[in-house]
């Protein structure tokens, strides 16, 4: 008897990017004219599927934390493509972007400051479902007490202020802020950087509770990498506003094909003193996005640096299955 073996189905996009690019205009003179830009996010594609967490990882500056606020709409787009589950929503106005603020939500990196001091925390998330729904006062009320719970929080606090929370309690109530409109896609801006390392674990915990139970995908925004190796699923190196290297966890953190995923690879703390490792230092600082370098981005700090480096820039290229990197000399070690 024959059995017919189903093949594995292909994982559904929900997000796409398209050469996204966000420039902050450099003004100057009398007349304030527009004398140059500072190129926080340049060309930057990608494609983030249902269900997945896609970390995104670089130095202070790279333009993580940008290219996060530019989906969302947060900035304005420069030029590029965003789609979300196969609609363009780059160029819809205000009301018409209005039906997607329930599908894309943040969770920011400081859950104090992202809070009103002044305002009771159940208040606060009154203001969600009152905005967003038709319930009456009563049923705001009881929605808020499940999401509440349903973040680890006891329905006490629903009167209580931001002040009276520790940290990870305020991140918590950060996430049910996020997740009170049942969203599809979450950005994850930083989310656990301001916790202590219990504390992030838990956090941690809880998300991929959520995401399992709502089939959530999250753009994880971190420098941490061990965080990002625990929690994500593919990871993105950006430097310079540019992508350098994407693939799935395994492959980064065994076999990284960029020359500054390796550097930063190389600076985790490993557990064991006597464990021998390579410790790749990068010469110099990142250099001003405003006047980027030509050629290659990072050939001013990279240890590799060919002449052809300083010429011509390296196309972000597929140099394995799933595998992608944006070097002239992907995958040749030091």
């Amino acid at each position: 008897m024959e059995t017919t073996v189903k093949s594995p189905s292909k994982p559904e996009v929900l997000l796409e990017l398209n050469g996204v690019k966000k420039y902050f205009p450099i003004k100057g003179g009398i007349l304030k004219r527009v004398q140059g830009n500072v190129k926080a996010v340049e060309s930057v594609s990608l494609k983030l599927y249902k269900g997945e967490s896609l970390g995104v990882v670089g130095e202070s500056g790279c333009g993580k934390s940008t290219l996060g606020r530019t989906i969302l709409g947060l900035e304005e787009l420069t030029d590029g493509k965003i789609k979300f589950n196969n609609e363009e929503i780059q160029d819809l106005k205000r009301k018409e972007k209005k039906k997607f603020v329930k599908e894309m939500q943040m969770i920011f990196q400081d859950p104090y400051a992202s809070l009103n001091p002044r305002q009771r925390v159940g208040h606060a998330l009154d203001e969600v479902f009152k905005m967003h729904t038709n319930l009456s006062a009563q049923e705001r009320k009881n929605a808020v007490v499940d999401l509440l719970k349903e973040v680890g929080l006891k329905a006490e606090h629903y009167d209580r202020y931001p002040h009276e929370f520790s940290g990870g309690q305020r991140q918590r109530i950060g996430i049910a802020r996020a997740i009170a409109l049942n969203p599809q896609f979450i950005i994850c801006d930083e989310a656990v950087s301001a916790l202590d390392v219990s504390v992030q674990a838990q956090v941690l915990k809880l998300l991929k509770a959520l995401q399992k139970k709502y089939n959530l995908s999250y753009l994880f925004i971190s420098h941490d990498l061990g965080v990002i190796r625990y929690f994500c699923d593919r990871v993105l190196v950006m430097y310079l506003g540019h992508t350098v290297e994407m693939s799935d966890v395994s492959r980064i953190f065994n076999n990284p094909l960029h020359p500054y995923t390796r550097a930063l690879l190389s600076a985790i703390p490993r557990p064991n003193m006597n464990a021998k490792r390579e410790r790749i230092r990068l010469v110099g600082d990142m250099p001003n996005p405003s006047n980027p370098p030509s050629g290659c981005v990072f050939h001013t700090r990279c240890p590799m640096a060919q002449e052809v480096c300083k010429v011509d820039r390296p196309e972000f290229i597929e140099h394995e299955e799933g595998h992608f990197a944006a070097c002239h000399f992907a995958g040749v070690k030091l």
